[in-house]
């Protein structure tokens, strides 16, 4: 607001980029700066019909009782116009309302915003990236096939549209990980060669059948026949069977590293990055194992919308037959380098402890936490000869050997119900935590070894207790049957000498007579 020094208070309106100077006429009629704080001034050029509503305000700031140097309140933050506008005649009243009401329209219009249509300034989304979910019928204008043809052609198009998106992902892992830390001494070449193993040469791998798949894509972007590509391509897949086996060593590297500052750090910054999709290191290092099986999976959809007497019926079969021989070995082998590894990070304090069932079991059936009657958490190892109770040690990695393990084949398992009373017994204490109940708990022992006590054990949640349950079952009979099978494989005398009670003296005598 600014005041002429000829005497005639004059009411304006200026907008002024980025500052503001609010100046108020005393009654000597000196202009005196107010406040310097920078805000937007609107500058309305008024006829004389304004130039007479400014006299009738400058004669109402004159009779205000406060003293001049009083900040006004600005008209367009005032909730009111009571106490703003003097009690004069109505007409008069309703110019100056309009006046106002123009003003404050204006400067609401004239506020600094970006001139309409607005452009949505979006910062970066704190959301993951979503992938595109365009599907096949998104890429054609126009098509008359049927409903079940539709269908063949939408898997067939993610098929390959996963396979663009594992080589972008891939790109990204070796990009945005593996160079920077390198380049920054993150980490060492060996360590990163350890995590990251032979994921490198998986990528011109997918390339391979990313461009067979695009290939056969037709001049109405359809697919014809894609079984011999997939079935001739999918050997090419056992290059898997190294990677997934570096794995295991591979996760327990990356954790033990994500302990030091500057990998959390690095790793954190990442994660929180727009490219990432909220997804860590690990998450990328295993997508090429979450590929793998996923392929029997969309050959069996395929196979479903193929119709009858399609040349791909009898070559979708054998490409299946092809992927899921590829699966099961590349399981295999990954199972048996997880069962040595962590073999050798078994630390026995005594030796009785080391069991020859240990030595000669090639895999896994499952590990790990269990509590056992004294709230101790232990890590149980569920090999596929024996069961090994451990305590983690001070060195990552190791696990010292708890109690005596026990073999498979002499295993008796208990599933105690939820709700038992656990008064007595092993079950005091840590497993009842003041309560009369036990949850989630089983009890395991040995039919024939003599230092090897029953082991009461608590899962985190029943869904654990049960998984522990299934495969301590199959387990058993798995074991006992190997156990059968070994008998039954021995040289024909032995055999039968085996099969021979104590009492049957004659009938030995008669075999080796033979």
């Amino acid at each position: 607001m600014e005041v002429e020094e000829t005497g005639e208070t004059r009411t304006s309106w200026s907008f002024v980029s980025g500052e503001t100077h609010s100046v108020l006429c005393d009654h000597a009629g000196k202009k005196r700066k107010q406040d310097s704080t920078p805000e937007p001034v609107i500058r309305i050029m008024e006829d004389e019909e304004q130039e007479e509503e400014g006299e009738m305000m400058s004669d109402h700031m004159k009779d205000l009782e406060e003293p001049s140097n009083k900040r006004v309140k600005p008209v367009a933050k005032s909730n009111s116009l009571t106490g703003v506008i003097p009690q004069v005649k109505t007409p008069a009243l309703k110019r100056i309302g309009m006046s106002i009401s123009r003003s404050i329209s204006f400067r609401t219009e004239a506020r600094p915003l970006p001139p309409a249509p607005l452009r949505n300034r979006t910062k970066a989304s704190s959301f993951p990236r979503r992938r595109n979910s365009q599907c096949w019928s998104d890429t054609v204008e126009s098509h008359d096939l049927t409903a079940k043809e539709i269908k063949r052609q939408e898997v067939i198009y993610e098929l390959t549209q996963g396979e663009r998106q594992l080589i972008e992902d891939l790109s990204l892992v070796k990009k945005v990980y593996y160079e920077p830390m390198l380049k920054l001494d993150i980490l060492t070449e060996s360590e990163l060669g350890q995590i990251f193993g032979t994921l490198d040469s998986l990528i011109p791998l997918h390339e391979d059948l990313l461009s067979r798949l695009e290939r056969l894509r037709g001049s109405e972007k359809t697919v014809g026949e894609v079984g011999p590509t997939l079935r001739d391509w999918f050997p090419c897949l056992g290059a898997y069977i190294t990677y997934c086996c570096n794995q295991v060593g591979a996760k327990a590297l990356l954790d033990q590293k994500k302990q030091e500052k500057k990998v959390e750090e690095f790793l954190r910054l990442c994660q929180e990055s727009s490219f990432s999709r909220k997804l860590d290191l690990w998450n990328f290092l295993d997508l090429p194992r979450s590929r793998l099986v996923k392929y029997p999976l969309l050959l069996k959809e395929i196979q479903k919308c193929t119709p009858p007497e399609h040349p791909d019926e009898d070559t979708l079969p054998e490409a299946l037959e092809v992927i899921q021989d590829v699966v099961a070995e590349v399981n295999k082998k990954t199972g048996e380098a997880e069962c040595q590894f962590y073999r050798r990070g078994l630390h026995y304090l005594e030796e009785s402890q080391r069991l020859p069932e240990i030595q000669q079991s090639r895999f896994l059936y499952c590990h790990g936490e269990l509590k056992n009657n004294k709230g101790q958490r232990l890590h149980v190892f569920l090999f596929e000869l024996a069961l090994v109770l451990t305590r983690p040690a001070d060195s990552s990695h190791l696990f010292n050997v708890y109690r005596q393990p026990l073999p498979n084949a002499l295993l008796n398992l208990e599933e105690i119900p939820d709700g038992e009373a656990g008064g007595g017994g092993s079950f005091r204490g840590a497993f009842t935590g003041g309560n009369d109940k036990v949850k989630n708990c089983f009890r395991v022992s040995s039919r024939g070894r003599s230092k090897a006590h029953p082991y009461s054990l608590q899962a985190n949640d029943s869904f654990s207790k049960q998984q522990w349950i299934t495969c301590l079952r199959q387990a058993i009979v798995q074991s006992r049957d190997r156990t059968a099978q070994t008998s039954f494989h021995l040289e024909p005398a032995l055999r039968h000498i085996a099969d021979l009670n104590l009492s049957s003296d004659t009938e030995m005598a008669d075999h080796t007579s033979r």
